[in-house]
């Protein structure tokens, strides 16, 4: 049925189709998603320039989705004769399905991210804290609230102790669990990809290490992974990699080899994929100047970031990053970019301004039916909406772009609308509602004021709201004596 012809006769949400192809599900970006169609099939580099919200991170993930699979995988092998510069080593398919006849299996089971304990997944980063949301445990800021996900390392040993990968980031925790028969088992969760965890008891996991020392190898951009890697508020770290610490120097008895301490940054896990940097100019100098030279020479060494680490001595060279850039930025901060990286992203790539407003007419008011019923399933907490619901939000769209960018059409700063539907279904959901309805969604307009417009509500005027928080009115107490 056509998108028109549905939306005319749709009653509520769960009738509308949802495209399978990635681009069809971005709203009102045409001119961007022509593009990046262009750019994922002759794999060119791409600056998304617009507010946040807007849809920068979905055109991302689809130009990912149209590459062809991953080809190689990267592995570093240990160097008896110099350790501290470990043995690269790039495989292809055909290679690592010869070498699986003489490798180890490794021990432990591998679950999806979302069943594990929601403590497990906020400590691990894949969810965030404040909002909920699920996204990349090598994301170090969520993508959908900004908040940060997890926190740094405490002391220079935490990293081999505790589980904490050289980012910052834990890679590892211990829970406790009762088995059955009432006894108590230590369980290890660690990160495995995006969107799995691997479970390990304490025997798995000596295994594991047992066994990868004696292999003496280790792979840090495997085959099968995923081809869309994002960072925000990026490290030197997260994106360029490092070497982890090992407080024993990497001695033969006690510590740590050199090679397994060897972590990728974010443009090596994108090597054959989509590298999306959010907030690009935000990076320094210097991290500008790095992704220019990996973009130009597509490889880029590891080593140690930290001067005082042992990590320091340890050097990886040529480590591949063949990556498709997709940056993204506001209008206000492209003076921030760096000259010569933005000359090289408009040399092989394209320069893209963002929409943040459509015509309101029968097209788009039907892609914003798609919008919600997309927004529905994506979530997987709450029920579907009514026409009038839909149509209650359509109106809400209307009136952004009529108050922010002054104009008469349909705003496309869907996150906004996002969080509305949201909270709309939440509270559909409370009330045992079969679906969302149109006086769910005006509740939902009133809880979901920014803290601006609440203090304006409040408050006669912004200084009275700003000095609320520091005067405090006390009656005076008679004197007992």
């Amino acid at each position: 049925m056509d998108l028109i012809d549905a939306y005319e006769n749709f009653t509520t949400t769960e009738e509308i189709e949802i495209p399978k192809d990635p681009f069809k599900r971005i709203i009102g970006q045409e001119h961007a998603v022509r593009i990046a169609k262009i750019a994922a099939k002759q794999k060119r580099h791409i600056l998304l320039v617009g507010p946040p919200g807007t849809g920068k991170s979905l055109i991302a993930r689809a130009i990912s989705s149209y590459l062809d699979k991953p080809k190689q995988q990267i592995s570093v092998l240990n160097n008896p004769e110099r350790p501290e510069r470990p043995i690269l080593k790039i495989e292809n398919r055909e290679d690592i399905a010869r070498e699986k006849k003489f490798t180890f299996k490794e021990a432990g089971k591998i679950i999806d991210v979302r069943e594990a304990p929601l403590l497990v997944t906020e400590e691990l980063g894949y969810r965030c804290k404040r909002c909920g949301e699920l996204s990349s445990p090598n994301a170090e800021y969520c993508n959908f609230c900004g908040a940060r996900k997890s926190g740094a390392p405490s002391t220079p040993f935490d990293d081999l102790f505790v589980g904490f990968s050289s980012l910052g980031k834990l890679k590892r925790i211990k829970t406790n669990r009762t088995t059955p028969d009432g006894k108590q088992e230590t369980l290890i969760y660690e990160v495995f990809d995006e969107n799995h965890i691997k479970v390990m008891t304490e025997k798995d996991l000596k295994s594991n290490m047992k066994n990868k020392i004696k292999t003496g190898k280790k792979v840090i951009v495997p085959l099968n992974r995923s081809l869309f890697v994002q960072v925000a508020g990026a490290s030197e770290s997260e994106l360029l990699g490092d070497v982890q610490h090992d407080p024993y120097g990497g001695h033969p008895e006690i510590g740590i080899p050199p090679y397994l301490r060897v972590v990728p940054g974010a443009i090596h896990e994108a090597h054959e994929g989509v590298l999306f940097i959010d907030e690009l100019s935000v990076l320094s100098y210097s991290l500008q100047k790095s992704i220019l030279t990996a973009m130009q020479e597509k490889k880029f060494p590891i080593t140690g970031r930290n001067s005082t680490s042992t990590g320091a001595i340890v050097r990886v060279e040529d480590v591949p990053c063949d990556f498709t850039l997709v940056g993204a930025i506001n209008v206000n901060d492209l003076q921030n970019l760096t000259p010569a990286l933005r000359s090289r992203i408009r040399g092989d790539g394209y320069e893209i301004l963002i929409e943040t407003h459509v015509k309101d007419n029968k097209k788009n008011r039907a892609l914003f039916a798609q919008f919600v019923a997309q927004e529905i399933i994506k979530d997987g907490k709450i029920p579907h909406a009514t026409r009038e619901a839909v149509l209650e939000i359509i109106k809400k769209a209307k009136q952004m772009a009529k108050e922010i960018d002054n104009e008469n059409g349909l705003t496309l700063r869907l996150r906004s609308l996002a969080g509305l539907i949201k909270l709309a279904g939440d509270i559909a959901k409370t009330e045992n509602s079969e679906y969302i309805e149109k006086k769910h969604v005006k509740e939902a307009m009133n809880y979901a004021l920014t803290i601006e417009e609440q203090l304006s509500e409040k408050y006669d005027n912004w200084w009275k709201a700003s000095t609320s928080d520091y005067v405090t009115k006390t009656k005076p107490t008679k004197d007992i004596g």
